[in-house]
């Protein structure tokens, strides 16, 4: 499928005007890097679409949360000049309080039309994206073939679709919710542990609550260097937490959001977990 315009920052205006957050994507489909100024988000990110972020970078920076309705910065440089090498327009669908249901295949598509109700369909290069009124957290592969994008994520605009639009369904939501992992043994079990003695050092639910809370505290009070504290932060949980089978889904998703709040993408959140596991033989 091919972008809706030749000129991609007309379409941007007009969306923007609707009071659609977008952002210039380059080719591939994703965000411009960040500038100098911002890489490897020293300036502190932007936590959010509502709030003003530490970041008073001009740029088209941190991904999603650059996604702006302003006229004025989208026409104004850097951004004019972006969009004469953008391939298309992206949208933050949480911004705007809609949720995209990413459905990639045929497969997917028809679990769809027997799961959810019907919305707003837009047709994508391999599949479709269904589009809810409404915002909610994002989340990738919530089952095969189908990803959500909503709050701290992008999309691609494709067109304003067909159909009429829908309230975002408890169905949606509840493909976020991940079932939780086995909760932590029972107080003063024996646990084998390659890590600090032998025994799971969680007594009672505080001790972990409050490793969790420091965790997620060290994350976004960085005033810099963020991907590698953001591993390291990942590193030291797993380090006490990993294999006594305490942490929950619940849990992981806290320092994720921790992260995301500073700009990092789910994709950088999720290769920092796995680095670190693969670190300790997880």
């Amino acid at each position: 499928m091919t972008q809706p315009t030749l000129y991609p920052q007309h379409t941007a205006l007009s969306l923007a005007a609707s009071g659609m957050p977008v952002l210039p994507l380059r080719r591939g489909k994703v965000p411009f890097g960040n500038c100098p100024a911002c890489a490897g988000n020293a300036c502190g990110g932007r936590p959010n679409m509502k709030t003003p972020g530490p970041c008073q970078c001009p740029g088209i920076c941190h991904a999603w949360a650059a996604a702006t309705t302003d006229p004025d910065v989208i026409t104004s440089p850097p951004w004019a000049a972006a969009w004469q090498q953008a391939v298309c327009v992206g949208y933050h669908p949480g911004g705007a309080g809609l949720t995209v249901v990413d459905l990639d295949d045929a497969d997917a598509i028809a679990w769809a039309r027997t799961a959810l109700p019907a919305t707003r369909t837009v047709p994508t290069t391999r599949g479709e994206h269904w589009i809810y009124r409404g915002s909610m957290p994002s989340r990738n592969a919530v089952r095969p073939g189908v990803d959500i994008k909503s709050a701290m994520s992008y999309a691609r605009y494709l067109g304003p679709g067909t159909g009429t639009m829908a309230d975002l369904p408890d169905a949606v939501r509840a493909l976020a919710v991940k079932a939780p992992s086995p909760t932590c043994p029972a107080p003063h079990a024996a646990v084998p542990t390659d890590v600090g003695g032998g025994e799971c050092p969680h007594r009672t639910p505080a001790y972990l609550a409050r490793g969790i809370a420091m965790a997620e505290q060290r994350i976004t009070e960085a005033p810099s260097a963020v991907h590698a504290t953001v591993y390291r932060t990942f590193l030291a949980v797993l380090s006490r937490h990993g294999r006594c089978g305490c942490l929950t889904d619940a849990h992981v998703s806290r320092l994720f959001t921790a992260a995301q709040s500073k700009g990092e993408t789910a994709r950088h959140c999720a290769d920092a977990w796995n680095n670190a596991r693969t670190t300790l033989g997880l």
